[in-house]
């Protein structure tokens, strides 16, 4: 390893890559109804951690409230994020929507679990201000 690297779990290596991706995902539940219980958030940490471990990925942190959760998901750069968004909500739906039949049928409407849309803002390393600065003293040769 380079001396200019320091050793950090989380950069990780593969045959042609050398990445850092972590993303910050909130979802939200169809029309933000209430349904979430503490035994039912555990649950889907449970299922989204499947998942992410399906897509190589790691879910870094979880948590929520009544009507949304947030995760912190480290990926490779060979998952697409709509990919792993995509499956981090049906897998949960399908799941949840059948083992809490009796909370969530009440609350939800038209049979969905998620809202269709979701937050992902990318997290980690640098800010912009400093990679920009970084690029712009990089010795152009003549």
């Amino acid at each position: 390893m380079s001396p200019r690297w320091e050793a950090d779990p989380d950069i990780r290596r593969s045959a042609h890559v050398v990445y850092n991706l972590h993303v910050h995902l909130v979802f939200v539940t169809q029309y933000r109804h209430g349904v979430f219980t503490s035994e039912m958030l555990t649950r889907c940490e449970e299922i989204m951690r499947d998942v992410c471990t399906d897509f190589e990925a790691e879910l870094k942190e979880f948590n929520g409230e009544r009507d949304h959760v947030h995760l912190l998901v480290h990926y490779p750069p060979k998952v697409a994020l709509s990919k792993l968004v995509n499956s981090l909500k049906g897998v949960s739906s399908r799941r949840l929507r059948f083992e809490y039949t009796g909370e969530v049928n009440r609350a939800i409407m038209h049979g969905r679990f998620w809202s269709r849309s979701y937050f992902a803002g990318s997290c980690g390393g640098a800010p912009i201000t400093m990679v920009r600065q970084y690029i712009e003293q990089q010795k152009h040769p003549y």
